[in-house]
């Protein structure tokens, strides 16, 4: 890809309302992002948007890609060769990442390990050993390089090869603080990943997006205690979602950080884990050749749009679409829903309603989240 084709991806990635579903349907309709930048004024007024999505400029996207080189990382946009083929297969792919590292060890097989920040002794001591015997065993380890059994997991996969950390913030935003050092050794061991540009601070609304990375990077994730409705049990509903394998270490019923992870055995969602084996018993056996056969631009899985003839312009390619924004707006409500369920509960076809979500979030009217689901937002900016 040449530096301009980046740009224009960049600024679109960048361009406010577009989420990662709404950038690959734009991707998907016009072919490149100049076309689509200049689509969206009229599509975010289809969405009821009272103005156009703000867009960042050139030089500032030609800063942050300068900031990203001086700083020895690289971009992989969704639909690069490089870009790590099962993460591509998500609806709701990152559209860009920022690598710090060893992009090669994105391409192995791949798996995760997450647990409380407030682990036990045992937590931490099982989690470390597990990241080191998986790694024996060829696998590489990725966590979210949080407090407790992430850091742990980092740790113990680093005694024999590398590890993959994916960050809530940007690549310049060690969080927490005390693990900047313990980053640095993952970049140079193996790659640290982060969807948010440079210079983001991690915030709560962040680490969902990070966790959805964690899973569909992986073949299966690990789950080293979770109290109910933590952040680690977020990332094992997006890998059930997914469809990866779930693993969970069962713990104390009197511990109240086992309770999640105990849960999702009691329910048949995870595979009772206690050593390496349990784990290796019940991955695909998918080497990084059958996994790029997948699909390593990620599109080809989605449904067919038939976008022919569609400029985003007054044209509507479907008869029916001034009859599907308010019936979507109607099965919208602040809770989260599944994009698949929206078009399971219309009459309409697939590529319009995904069309009038497109002009929806564009228009400030809905929030993409991860794992394909979008929510209602109030008054359109």
């Amino acid at each position: 890809m040449t530096d301009p084709q980046l740009a224009a991806r960049l600024r679109l990635i960048r361009s406010e309302n577009v989420g990662p579903v709404t950038y690959r349907t734009l991707m998907t309709r016009y072919g490149d992002a100049e076309a689509a930048l200049a689509a969206l004024p009229a599509l975010a007024r289809n969405g009821g948007g009272a103005r156009a999505p703000v867009v960042p400029s050139v030089q500032a996207i030609a800063d942050e890609i300068g900031a990203l080189q001086a700083l020895g990382a690289r971009l992989l946009v969704l639909g690069e060769p490089d870009y790590p083929p099962l993460l591509a297969q998500l609806a709701d792919a990152p559209p860009v990442l920022a690598v710090l590292g060893d992009i090669a060890v994105l391409h192995r097989r791949l798996v995760a390990i997450v647990g409380s920040r407030n682990a036990s002794s045992n937590g931490l001591r099982i989690a470390e050993a597990l990241a080191a015997e998986l790694g024996d065993h060829g696998l590489v380890v990725v966590s979210g390089l949080a407090r407790g059994i992430d850091t742990a997991a980092h740790r113990g996969a680093m005694f024999v090869g590398p590890t993959i950390a994916c960050v809530a913030g940007g690549l310049d935003q060690p969080y927490p603080p005390e693990n900047a050092l313990l980053q640095a050794q993952i970049a140079q061991r193996g790659a640290v990943v982060a969807e948010a540009p440079l210079g983001t601070a991690p915030q709560s609304r962040h680490f969902p997006r990070r966790n959805r990375i964690i899973a569909g990077l992986s073949l299966g994730c690990v789950v080293v205690e979770a109290a109910p409705r933590s952040g680690s049990l977020i990332t094992a509903d997006l890998a059930h979602t997914y469809g990866r394998e779930l693993f969970a270490v069962p713990g104390s019923p009197l511990d109240p950080r086992c309770r999640g992870a105990n849960n999702l055995i009691r329910q048949g969602h995870a595979h009772l884990t206690e050593s390496a084996i349990d784990v290796l018993s019940q991955l695909p056996a998918l080497s990084p050749q059958q996994m790029r056969g997948l699909g390593p631009d990620g599109f080809a899985e989605r449904p067919q749009l038939a976008f022919s003839g569609w400029d985003g312009m007054g044209g509507d390619p479907w008869p029916e679409l001034d009859r599907v924004r308010p019936e979507l707006l109607g099965l919208l409500g602040p809770d989260p829903v599944a994009v698949d369920d929206l078009i399971r509960r219309c009459q309409f076809s697939v590529g319009a309603v995904l069309a009038v979500l497109t002009e929806l979030e564009l228009g400030g009217r809905v929030e993409s989240l991860p794992g394909n689901r979008v929510s209602l937002l109030g008054s359109p900016p």
